[in-house]
């Protein structure tokens, strides 16, 4: 089987392509594959460094914001020429300056029910990089009901936590771990680090799906304690009375799916 890589790609991919896991073949799958990101802050600016450079083809980009000063202590696709700038730009710019065989697309846009589908499908798999519980619960609904893996993120402080929505039969969905959104909370603080660490392992996780080879965390959750230097991979299940994947269903569409 040939591909059709440049020199300069064989140069660029030449540590992947030594890997018995990736190779030409699972070069061409990042090549191929399309994913997009919802959030272009701490977590997804990690995400969007790293699935870039290791040659994702298609990319693209949601978020509804511009760039602020205070977001330059986590946010690191953004420099302080960005300021003011919208996020979906800097991180564009970002990103095409890195590695420019990737095809960028752009949303400068907040989800709702009313665009999310339009957003999302097509894409092979979605990271989830928001800073809120209204468009987290709205992506992973829109994700189960497309069927589309999906790869959820979050911070708080010095703790993290992953998981994989992969809509499969007796695989759990992100409400099986959180039925609703949490009455709303203080502004915590977040040491940009830890939105780091957790935005490379989100990308790992979107690498290995894109090469076919499943993640543990579709039954699994990962929970990261900074302070203490710890990660712990707890099981989950699929809940018989989830109101989206259970066996009577109350979420069957997006209006309202966040509440």
């Amino acid at each position: 089987m040939s591909f059709d890589f440049s020199e300069e790609e064989s140069v660029r991919y030449s540590r992947n392509l030594i890997l018995a896991e990736v190779g030409w073949p699972g070069q061409q799958r990042f090549r191929s594959g399309r994913v997009a990101v919802v959030g272009a802050g701490g977590i997804g600016s990690a995400a969007l460094f790293y699935i870039a450079a290791a040659g994702v083809g298609h990319i693209g980009i949601v978020d509804g914001d511009s760039v602020e000063l205070s977001n330059l202590q986590r946010q690191i696709l953004h420099r302080l020429d960005d300021l003011g700038r919208r996020k979906v730009e800097s991180a564009r710019d970002a990103i095409m300056a890195l590695n420019p065989h990737c095809q960028v697309k752009t949303y400068d846009t907040r989800l709702h029910p009313a665009n999310i589908r339009e957003v999302l499908r097509g894409y092979d798999i979605v990271l989830d990089a928001s800073d809120n519980f209204e468009t987290r619960f709205l992506v992973a609904d829109c994700c189960w009901l497309e069927k589309i893996p999906l790869v959820s993120a979050a911070v708080a402080a010095f703790q993290g936590l992953l998981l994989v929505a992969d809509p499969g039969p007796g695989n759990p969905c992100y409400r099986c771990l959180m039925p609703k959104p949490p009455p709303p909370s203080r502004q915590e603080g977040i040491l940009g680090a830890v939105a780091g660490v957790m935005g490379c392992l989100q990308a790992m996780e979107a690498l290995k799906l894109l090469l076919g080879r499943g993640s543990d965390l579709v039954r699994r959750i990962l929970t990261y304690d900074a302070l203490k230097s710890r990660f712990h991979s707890i099981k989950r299940a699929q809940m018989p009375n989830c109101p989206l994947c259970g066996e009577n269903p109350s979420v069957t569409g997006l209006v309202n799916s966040a509440r």
